[in-house]
């Protein structure tokens, strides 16, 4: 098709139906909701601009993916990868002070359910994997450009060759570095077990009646032996139900705390999440967006992403009674 023909309307019209899976491949990359909205916002101006050169012989789909995945690349070059702190820094103790918030913006972001638009629940199951946390988190790990084989060649199903095409490598090349991804995925464990059974459904009302409650000891019997917990921008994290009994006592549940907190459901990642209010005058305000790794029927981490902001990404309110 010639696109020279065609004015800038028309042109956003066509690129328009594929605005929601390009988000989520540039949260693949990029590890952060805004970020990849910019990147897909980037990726149309860039294909508005560029649109002589599109000739025909891949898709319309794939020429957009390959402006996305190298405005990525591009923006990459000029900012720190996003992280959690259980790969920020080594595992801290309660015995330890407790940090102070690492403010720059190198905090890895929840991404809400809804921005992965409808799919089958075949579609949601054979996904999951490759949007949970975990698996989000991992591939920040990686090296840009071997974080973009993996994404092309494992969750988008792209053969070597196409791949190779994209990135402007060779197809040994491609497969080296595909190589070298999954072996440093391998090494980590992110294919945690997601889907909640109907013991571990109710688990959820006795999660949140305990955070509402302030109930450290119905908080600390819903996790696992080595569950961790975190709160971004305070870099450190702490695992095992002791260590995490003594951290909630003396901050989030001290003193008077019963009636401190509420949660409200949501979903990111696919994975259960909740946004989280505290407390003021004016009845509960925004706090952040807290999603939670089960396995089993016990929880496997808790990660609380203290950023208010972040709750308009899930269309929830920022403040609640």
């Amino acid at each position: 098709m010639n696109f020279t023909a065609v004015d800038e309307r028309e042109f956003g019209a066509m690129a328009e139906p594929y605005r929601r899976e390009l988000q989520a491949h540039c949260y693949r990359m990029m590890g952060s909701v805004q970020d990849a909205e910019d990147m897909v916002q980037e990726t149309f101006l860039r294909a508005w601009r560029r649109r002589e050169t599109f000739e025909g012989r891949a898709s319309f789909r794939a020429w957009l993916y390959k402006i996305a995945t190298n405005a990525c690349l591009d923006r990459l070059k000029q900012q720190p990868r996003r992280v959690v702190p259980i790969t920020y820094q080594a595992v801290s103790t309660v015995a330890e002070p407790i940090p102070p918030a690492v403010m720059e913006p190198i905090w890895l972001e929840p991404y809400p359910d809804d921005l992965l638009g409808d799919e089958s629940p075949e579609e949601k199951f054979s996904s999951r994997e490759y949007i949970n946390l975990a698996f989000i988190v991992a591939l920040q790990l990686l090296p840009p450009r071997q974080r973009a084989v993996l994404i092309l060649r494992d969750v988008l199903d792209w053969q070597a060759s196409e791949a190779a095409v994209l990135l402007d490598m060779t197809v040994p090349a491609v497969k080296s570095a595909l190589h070298r991804a999954r072996a440093a995925l391998a090494a980590r464990d992110f294919d945690e077990n997601h889907t909640l059974d109907t013991a571990a459904q109710s688990q959820l009302e006795d999660y949140v009646r305990a955070w509402e409650t302030a109930d450290v000891d119905g908080l600390v019997r819903l996790l696992k032996d080595d569950a961790t917990f975190s709160m971004p921008p305070i870099p450190a994290w702490y695992r095992g139900r002791d260590e995490i009994r003594g951290l909630i006592s003396k901050t989030i549940f001290s003193g008077e705390a019963n009636g401190r907190w509420r949660l409200l459901p949501t979903r990111a990642n696919r994975q259960i999440a909740f946004g989280l209010y505290r407390q003021s005058q004016n009845g509960y305000e925004a706090y952040g967006i807290q999603v939670l790794t089960f396995c089993g029927d016990k929880i496997a981490d808790i990660t609380t992403f203290r950023r208010p902001a972040l709750l308009s990404d899930f269309d929830l309110p920022t403040t609640t009674n």
